[in-house]
């Protein structure tokens, strides 16, 4: 009997020491497993790593987490692979990326930049600078050139760096130009700052094949003379290419479509613009298609303006040609105030109902823009109420003061087809436009259709 009670109190003191041991091994593999996963490396100071190259050199920085702000101030190749990342968490105003050496190239890196206000994520301020595939998130602006000329800026991403509670005045704009010509600025992607791609007093600039999105101006162009702005796409900003002070610029197969959300939203805003060419552009469900404003001796020829409120609105523009433009399901097609001697001649107006006795095409009758309907909300902003009402038609056709003082065109066209596809950044002349393309695939669709429902009814 003793013998047995031992026995069993001994395989109880065995059972009670085994309990922690197992629990151990039961945890531990849990929490050496935890550990590891919230074990992050170290970022590296990427400084040092520059200031040890020797100018000329190509550094490929390995995969992993850099940390800055740097200053490259030697002619250097800097790639990233897209697997690298640089971050500037400096509480100072400190630019992540300054650049002061000419011919500097920076590709394919990953770039966060936390600092606001007039930090950048990258400032150049040198000749010939390269800045290709680079990521950037920022909290202020993206990319900034100051006096620096003949940069090549292409394939980047830049977004804003959305901190929680930050208003949308802190933000700055994607890529900043001042007094920095000839830059090339193509096929970028920007979108929720404040500008897209700002341009002012830089001479001689291309900005081609970007997509802009949820900014206030798509494009902003000040005294940027004998510079392009081609096959851009602007989409959700308050205004998608405003131009302003220039002369000889070319605005061409760019796409800007759905600025509706402000009452000052435009597709094109051109404001004291010169001897400059805008054609092939499409235009597309905005609050006002084309905006044109103090600006004379311009040809716009071949765009495409659809289903926008206002088609086109003129204010004091003179002596400007008008050629080959289709104005398709406006709510209003044009108004024009204080804007003579404007030459408008062949273009395409969905709602006229014109005259064409020798078959040519145009209408013997002239197009007139009746300017009542504007003038009459410029005086008294609660008229808007009354817009299309009865009452309104019949006074606006009612309305014949000063009709020779009008912008008319003079041989509207009674159909329309582009002579090149708007959207494509083609010169003037030649082609199909995309009004043929999408009824050529409507009857398609439609035809296909209406085999398959019978199809189905067999």
């Amino acid at each position: 009997m003793v013998t047995t009670r031992t026995t069993w109190q001994t395989a109880s003191r065995v059972r009670r020491a085994l309990i922690p041991l197992i629990l151990f091994f039961l945890i531990m593999p849990v929490s050496y497993g935890t550990v590891r996963a919230n074990t992050k490396p170290e970022a590296i100071p990427l400084q040092p790593i520059i200031d040890a190259a020797n100018s000329g050199d190509t550094l490929t920085l390995e995969p992993g987490t850099y940390l800055g702000p740097i200053h490259i101030d030697k002619r250097l190749t800097i790639s990233g692979g897209g697997r690298s990342t640089l971050l500037n968490p400096s509480p100072k105003a400190e630019v992540a990326v300054l650049i002061r050496s000419d011919g500097v190239q920076l590709q394919n890196l990953n770039i966060q930049q936390d600092n606001d206000g007039e930090a950048a994520a990258v400032r150049v301020e040198a000749d010939q600078v390269t800045l290709k595939n680079l990521s950037i998130h920022t909290a202020g602006f993206g990319i900034v050139l100051r006096e620096a000329s003949g940069a090549v800026i292409t394939n980047n991403k830049i977004r804003w760096f959305i901190p929680k509670g930050s208003a949308a005045g802190t933000r700055g704009n994607g890529i900043d130009l001042y007094n920095s010509h000839g830059a090339s600025i193509s096929k970028n992607e920007i979108s929720y700052l404040r500008d897209g791609i700002y341009l002012e007093n830089s001479r001689n600039t291309k900005v081609d094949q970007n997509r802009l999105s949820y900014l206030r101006y798509g494009v902003h162009c000040m005294y940027i003379n004998g510079s392009s702005v081609t096959d851009n796409i602007g989409e959700y900003n308050v205004t998608g290419a405003m131009v302003m002070g220039v002369k000889d610029v070319v605005v061409s197969g760019n796409s800007f479509r759905k600025q509706s959300q402000n009452v000052h939203s435009q597709g094109i805003l051109l404001y004291d613009v010169r001897t400059s060419r805008i054609f092939n552009n499409l235009v597309e469900g905005n609050r006002v298609g084309i905006f044109m404003q103090q600006s004379s001796g311009n040809t716009l020829r071949n765009n495409l303006v659809l289903r926008n409120f206002v088609g086109i609105q003129f204010e004091g523009a003179e002596d400007n040609r008008f050629q080959r433009n289709g104005f398709i399901a406006n709510v209003i097609e044009a108004q024009a105030s204080g804007s003579q001697n404007n030459e408008l001649n062949g273009n395409f107006w969905d709602s006229f109902q014109g005259l064409d006795i020798s078959g040519d095409g145009f209408s013997d009758l002239p197009y007139a823009i009746n300017p009542f309907y504007q003038q009459l909300i410029e005086r008294e902003a609660a008229y808007q109420l009354f817009f299309q009402s009865p009452g309104m038609t019949f006074l606006s056709d009612m309305f014949n003061s000063g009709k020779e003082q009008w912008s008319a065109d003079s041989a509207p066209l009674l159909q329309f087809e582009l002579e090149t596809g708007a959207g494509t950044g083609a010169d003037e002349g030649g082609g199909q436009g995309p009004v043929m393309v999408v009824g050529w695939l409507l009857m398609f669709v439609s035809v296909i259709t209406i085999l398959y429902m019978g199809v189905l009814r067999l």
